[in-house]
């Protein structure tokens, strides 16, 4: 469970600072959308028994790598 946290957390850093510092901004989607597959929470319990602020950060994870999916397509079909 611990190593869940920390390579769930090395993910999202390493996602923002490409995303923040890079020039190739879909490495950042790369890092934002495996960071959800290291479910930092207890990875027992099960979705529906999720408090909503877990909840809440894990879909704002998916909701950004979503995000970049379009904004790259976008980028890729101009």
């Amino acid at each position: 469970m611990m190593y869940n946290r920390f390579l769930h957390i090395a993910f999202i850093l390493f996602g923002c600072y490409k995303l923040i510092f890079s020039e190739e901004k879909e490495d950042a989607l790369i890092y934002f959308g495996i960071a959800p597959a290291f479910d930092p929470f207890d990875t027992k319990q099960a979705w529906n028994e999720k408090p909503v602020w877990q909840k809440a950060i894990l879909l704002l994870e998916v909701t950004t790598a979503m995000t970049l999916i379009v904004l790259s397509l976008i980028n890729f079909f101009k």
